[in-house]
């Protein structure tokens, strides 16, 4: 089966490997660089503990899961599991607790001394949520990881070529047009993040997408400082193991909904190192700030399924880092028409792409 597969972000490039994996003839297309996009400029936060509600937490935990089963098929560092300490709200860390105790998670509350001293670095605050299970991933390098594996089981990878739009006859995908021509196809998979709106357009498909620019600044190398995934009153901060800090430029990065971005970038950059500074009591310098645009349906939770055309498939949704190691699975599995679990329809049911259109 002839499965073309339009963008190689993070959904893209593990839907191919997972594809290819089970046979298929796959060709990954992608407008720019591999690796790219809203995948370059990711924090990489890997979570359920922040989500719209159960059915959102529900398919974030089975995803987390993925990640880790992942590792026995994907050779790749690109995931830490570092775990992650929260005092975004202190007025309502133990509500946000408890519920997330009910529902299994894998939490505790610290105090100011047990925080100390897993995060000597830093001002302890006086009471944090540790959420055990959660890391970080290096999009990028997953997604480059994913398409080497993916290659070497015979799929083929074209970048720099835009897809311009859809092929189709009697209701059924047959490909997709770029600027030099058409190449031909079974099934087409569409995970290209913001740009799935246009390319639906234009085979009469709805999928309302919000506007959500975000920019994620790095700190030039420091010796080891960070130990978890910090989220603070005043900013999300990690560090990867080259010892570069990553934020988010935006305070509140899980929750913002500002539709553009109105400041230098350069100045942003230099308000999140600053409050990464306050936090650390250190000086710090950044060497890159990053713009990408989340890949954001209108009503903020993914979409994933068949389209009304046959062999056209769509995968796109914030947030992927969480996401896309199960998204992929069945994406995989429903394009080659096979049978998902119980677990994994029960999973997917909610976000298919018909509730825009029914």
């Amino acid at each position: 089966m002839k499965v073309i597969i339009v963008g190689a972000g993070i959904i893209g490039a593990l839907t191919a490997f997972h594809l290819a994996r089970r046979g298929a003839d796959v060709t990954v297309i992608e407008a720019g660089q591999p690796a790219g996009a809203a995948s370059g400029a990711s924090f990489g936060w890997i979570n359920a503990s922040f989500f719209l509600d159960r059915n959102h937490f529900d398919l974030r935990c089975a995803a987390m899961s993925a990640h880790r089963r992942l590792a026995d098929t994907l050779t790749s560092r690109a995931t830490l599991w570092q775990g992650c300490l929260s005092w975004e709200d202190p007025a309502g860390l133990e509500a946000h607790h408890d519920m997330l105790k009910s529902y299994g998670y894998a939490v505790s509350i610290l105090g100011k001394d047990e925080i100390a001293a897993l995060e000597p670095a830093i001002s302890a605050p006086d009471r944090a949520m540790l959420m055990h299970r959660e890391g970080a991933v290096d999009l990028a390098t997953l997604a480059r990881d994913a398409l080497t594996a993916a290659t070497a089981l015979g799929a083929h990878v074209i970048a720099g070529v835009a897809v311009t739009g859809l092929l189709h006859q009697q209701a059924k995908v047959q490909g997709v047009r770029w600027s030099g021509g058409t190449l031909p196809a079974d099934a087409v998979v569409l995970a290209t993040g913001v740009a799935t709106q246009g390319l639906l357009a234009g085979v009469g498909q709805s999928l309302p997408m919000l506007t959500r620019p975000a920019l994620i600044v790095r700190s030039t190398p420091v010796p080891p400082v960070i130990s978890h995934i910090l989220v603070t009153q005043g900013q999300e901060v990690r560090q990867d193991p080259t010892g570069r800090i990553l934020a988010p430029t935006s305070a509140a990065h899980q929750s913002d909904r500002a539709d553009a971005i109105d400041e230098n970038p350069e100045q942003l950059a230099d308000k999140a190192i600053g409050r990464v500074e306050r936090l650390l009591d250190r000086s710090l310098s950044w060497e890159q700030v990053t713009l990408a645009h989340r890949p954001m349906p209108q009503d903020g939770l993914p979409v994933v399924g068949a389209c009304t055309l046959e062999g056209l498939y769509v995968s796109t949704m914030h947030s992927g880092a969480t996401l896309a190691p199960l998204v992929s699975e069945i994406a995989a599995k429903e394009v080659l028409a096979q049978a998902l679990s119980n677990e994994e329809c029960s999973l997917i049911a909610p976000y298919r792409p018909q509730r825009f259109t029914d």
